[in-house]
């Protein structure tokens, strides 16, 4: 698939926005300035960034507990982001929802989410909700190998498949399910193989390579738009750090992690640039500068903002309550 200059350059900066916003939550939350926990994505940002480079502004996704990746790929704002990981009022959700739980629904951002599996089925609702009102837009549903476990995974793959609803399910196969090998909570070794149960297309291709994850995921969109239902992709990818801040990583080995670093995504993506002459490396120099800078902006903004009064605290948390009812 041939895409134009300002696509592959497009995809890039946002890879670079994903590491260099996950670095900088990675040094504060060490910092002590985070409060809860912080699953980061580095590593993954091929995944997000390839699958969210199909979506148009009123598409959806649904994410998880390690969102921040499909959260920047969707267009979320970033000084609103880093103010909800502070746990600020000038955060995407007033502080309450934390790095786990960011939406923004006028993006077609349906929620992170820190229940394992919980975004199946909301993809499947939205997916219903556009079929219903017989748009062609389309959800893609962001979770990880673990979580096709789960019985909404089956579920949601199954009401897709009988109502032929567009929605892209989106497989993170990290290779772990919290500090336990997918190898020995699955009697397979691509989840994609699931998909024959319901009847769908299911494909698994490298998560670190941008161009595969967005190929694979064009395919999908396209069939989705075209009223042919879901599609189950899994991208094979790897968390460079542990399931969470201070996981002590003692359940995978120094070479295993090495022989994915060698795999990076970014230093691939930025050797395909340079080959193909797309950018130099002052300009790529540049692009850090400046990514660099915009993620300082939201630092600044997240440390400048107020903390939650505590009259807040049952504020937006419950539905109006209706007059007469108590």
């Amino acid at each position: 698939m041939k895409l134009n200059e300002e696509k592959i350059i497009g995809m890039y900066e946002n890879m670079l926005k994903i590491r260099k916003f996950e670095e900088k939550a990675r040094d504060l939350f060490a910092e002590g300035k985070i409060p809860g926990f912080v699953h980061l994505y580095l590593g993954e940002e091929a995944v997000a960034t390839g699958a969210c480079a199909n979506l148009n502004e009123d598409d959806y996704i649904t994410s998880t507990h390690r969102g921040h990746g499909h959260i920047v790929s969707k267009g979320g704002d970033l000084n609103l982001m880093m103010a909800e990981i502070f746990g600020k009022e000038t955060g995407y959700c007033k502080g309450k929802g934390g790095s786990m739980h960011i939406a923004d629904a006028e993006k077609g951002i349906l929620g992170a989410n820190g229940i394992v599996g919980a975004g199946h089925n909301i993809a499947a609702g939205a997916g219903l909700s556009i079929k219903y009102r017989k748009t062609d837009q389309v959800v893609i549903c962001f979770f990880g190998d673990a979580s096709t476990n789960q019985s909404t995974f089956h579920e949601a793959l199954n009401l897709s498949s009988i109502w032929d609803l567009p929605v892209v399910f989106v497989c993170e196969n990290n290779g772990y399910g919290i500090s336990l090998s997918q190898k020995l909570h699955q009697a397979i070794d691509d989840i994609s193989d699931r998909a024959v149960a319901y009847n769908i297309p299911g494909v698994t291709v490298d998560g670190n390579d941008v161009f595969a994850v967005y190929e694979a995921v064009n395919e999908a969109v396209k069939r989705a738009r075209q009223k042919q239902g879901p599609t189950l992709i899994e991208c094979k990818t790897y968390r460079h750090r542990g399931h969470f801040e201070g996981d002590p990583t003692v359940y995978r080995s120094d070479e295993e992690l090495n022989e994915w670093l060698e795999k990076d995504p970014i230093p691939r993506m930025e050797a395909y640039l340079l080959e193909n002459e797309l950018l130099n490396q002052e300009e790529i120099d540049n692009y850090y500068k400046e990514i660099d800078g915009l993620i300082e902006t939201a630092v600044e903004f997240a440390e400048s903002s107020k903390d939650p009064d505590l009259e807040s605290a049952v504020k937006d948390v419950y539905s109006d309550i209706i007059e007469g009812v108590r």
